[in-house]
């Protein structure tokens, strides 16, 4: 099945069944994957293969707990750029950020903000480094803006855009 077949048909309800259960946990067995879907194992292996020939499974992710890793603090910087040049500011605002290694994710938005900086560092000293020496002191950032995350609550992964 290509990239265009899976386009071309809906997803049915087995195919929702089969991302749903990878989506909780990307390394279920194909056995429970079956089970789940009330399908045959070889059925349940061969749709899985198809919704990854077909671009609808991308990848499968760890999930890293941030505060094992001694980065226990996160926040959601918004970021607003200075009007001008903007698609060359875009995309090198957008690759040196993602560079950093206090960045988890970096959404491009639409609305006040241009970009959503994701962010996990060890302490508010560590935070206000990334924010002032990384993000305000580029001559592109014209305002941020910072709210801390006490808590979240992740549904799903999704996948990078192209």
């Amino acid at each position: 099945m290509t990239t265009q077949d899976v386009q071309d048909k809906r997803l049915d309800s087995i195919d929702i069944a089969l991302i749903g259960a990878l989506s909780k946990n990307a390394r279920v067995t194909n056995a429970h994957l079956a089970a789940d879907a009330g399908i045959a194992p070889s059925t349940a292996h061969a749709r899985h293969r198809a919704l990854e020939r077909g671009g609808i499974v991308r990848g499968y992710h760890a999930s890293v707990d941030q505060a094992a890793l001694g980065r226990g603090l996160q926040a959601i910087i918004g970021i607003t750029l200075r009007p001008g040049s903007r698609q060359t500011s875009i995309e090198r605002f957008a690759a040196e950020v993602g560079a950093l290694p206090q960045v988890l994710q970096v959404f491009f938005v639409g609305g006040t903000d241009d970009f959503l900086v994701h962010v996990a560092v060890a302490d508010s000293s560590e935070l206000r480094t990334v924010v002032v020496d990384h993000l305000s002191s580029q001559h592109s950032v014209a305002s941020t803006r910072t709210s801390v995350v006490f808590a979240y609550q992740r549904n799903a992964l999704a996948a990078p855009f192209d």
